[in-house]
């Protein structure tokens, strides 16, 4: 008897070539389906975005380079970056030779402040995080982040008036300010300010751990400090790291605070209860009118922009690499 009349016989499939058995169902071209054509819409504007950033950023770098290139024609680049004394703002506002254009003092203040805010926000960021992650419950979490995260919608201005007019009157009691500008008031506050961003980006991590991670040093008799410190915040430190970069950066390139609270004194001490100025400070100083199109000090606003360009990019590549370093797949 043929093969297919054996098939039908016992109830078999059939087997003829070309014809796949009954229960199978019929045979589907998976390349053969209809458009999406909004998945396309999507794709080509994620995909837009991205170039539109990168052409952002080639449009900042175009813009800079003119500028800085005339400014380095008079002015040398070790002048520029190991001196210690600026003197653009005074004087003639035409003349490059009766001025000092030493930026070391501009760069030491933001320092300063900067490592005051990360010694603020650091502990209070990362306990934030660590609490929210694994010792607050599901509504205490949906409660305590969403008020976490409002800090950082608080305009930086407001900041800066609660630095001058709150925080430097009451350090006075416990420091002795020489005037009512200094860099300790507006570091904290600006430490304060990038607590939401270190803590959110933190708990994001650290939640991202499996929970098997934590199943195990359970299972070994670890309690819950120990699983978080040893086991948690080592499998979430590419996040961790990644939150407390973007802080830094956030702190560094940070203007109201500081050119309301610290002052517009460009001086280099290591002070925090001294007042110095700080690059952002002094761009938003010259940006606001007091120099001339095309003079000394008109220039020097691109020079010390490509400078805190140059600063801000190097903190990113760091924090690229330091990611990559520490980074986990599970």
């Amino acid at each position: 008897m043929p093969d297919t009349a054996a098939g039908t016989a016992t109830g078999g499939p059939s087997t003829q070539r070309g014809r796949p058995p009954a229960w199978q169902g019929p045979a589907v071209d998976l390349k053969q389906q209809h458009p999406r054509h909004g998945e396309r819409v999507i794709k080509v504007g994620l995909v837009g975005a991205a170039w539109l950033s990168v052409a952002v950023t080639v449009g900042i770098v175009i813009s800079l380079l003119a500028p800085t290139v005339t400014f380095f024609t008079h002015v040398g680049l070790g002048d520029f970056l190991f001196g210690t004394e600026w003197t653009g703002g005074f004087g003639d506002k035409f003349s490059w030779t009766d001025k000092a254009w030493g930026v070391l003092p501009l760069v030491v203040a933001t320092a300063i402040i900067t490592l005051i805010a990360l010694a603020v926000a650091v502990p209070l960021g990362l306990g934030a995080a660590i609490y929210l992650s694994e010792y607050a419950s599901i509504r205490v979490r949906k409660l305590l982040k969403p008020v976490l995260e409002v800090l950082a919608g608080i305009p930086t201005v407001v900041y800066g008036f609660l630095a001058l007019t709150v925080f430097t009157p009451l350090f006075a009691n416990l420091v002795q300010f020489n005037t009512i500008h200094n860099m300790l008031s507006p570091g904290i506050v600006m430490g304060f300010m990038i607590v939401p961003t270190i803590a959110s980006l933190g708990e994001d991590a650290m939640s991202a751990v499996p929970l098997a991670l934590r199943q195990g040093s359970y299972a070994l008799g670890a309690n819950r400090m120990k699983t978080t410190l040893r086991v948690v915040f080592p499998a979430a430190l590419s996040g961790i790291v990644a939150a407390i970069v973007l802080g830094i950066s956030r702190a560094v390139g940070e203007t109201m605070i500081v050119t309301i609270a610290a002052g517009s004194r460009a001086q280099l001490t290591f002070d925090p209860r001294e007042g110095a100025q700080t690059m952002t400070g002094f761009i938003a100083q010259i940006a606001s009118g007091d120099a001339p199109q095309g003079s000394p000090v008109y220039y020097s606003l691109f020079a010390v922009g490509a400078l805190l360009f140059a600063i801000t990019l190097l903190i990113n590549l760091a924090s690229i690499r330091l990611v990559r370093k520490y980074r986990q797949a599970y």
